[in-house]
């Protein structure tokens, strides 16, 4: 696997993936993980959310997604729409929701 250096609005991160667009959807999550329920486990509720995000901002995307191997504020970065990205994201988000579904109540029936 690759590193890569994703960045859009004020959200840069470096991320570990096997392509830039499984890069970029890594930071789509993390960007979502800021303001939405996507993971149980993290323990965290709205309130820690809501002051974390007081105290250490929350990082906002812009209209593109540079993802880049060479580092940050590359003008050669490939640029994927933001749009396009969150919409896979989603995508694949609610697809897990329904496997995680299906697993329980399978579970139940059992």
């Amino acid at each position: 696997m690759a590193k890569y250096f994703v960045q859009s609005g004020t959200l840069r991160t470096t991320v570990q993936a096997e392509s830039s667009r499984k890069a970029a959807l890594w930071a789509v999550h993390q960007a979502m993980q800021q303001v939405l329920p996507v993971d149980d486990t993290d323990g965290k509720s709205a309130e820690s959310k809501t002051e974390s995000a007081a105290t250490g901002g929350i990082r906002v995307m812009d209209e593109i997604v540079r993802v880049s191997e060479l580092g940050f504020d590359r003008e050669d970065a490939p640029v994927l729409s933001t749009m396009d990205v969150v919409r896979q994201w989603n995508e694949m988000f609610a697809a897990l929701d329904r496997l995680q579904r299906m697993l329980q109540e399978g579970a139940v029936a059992a």
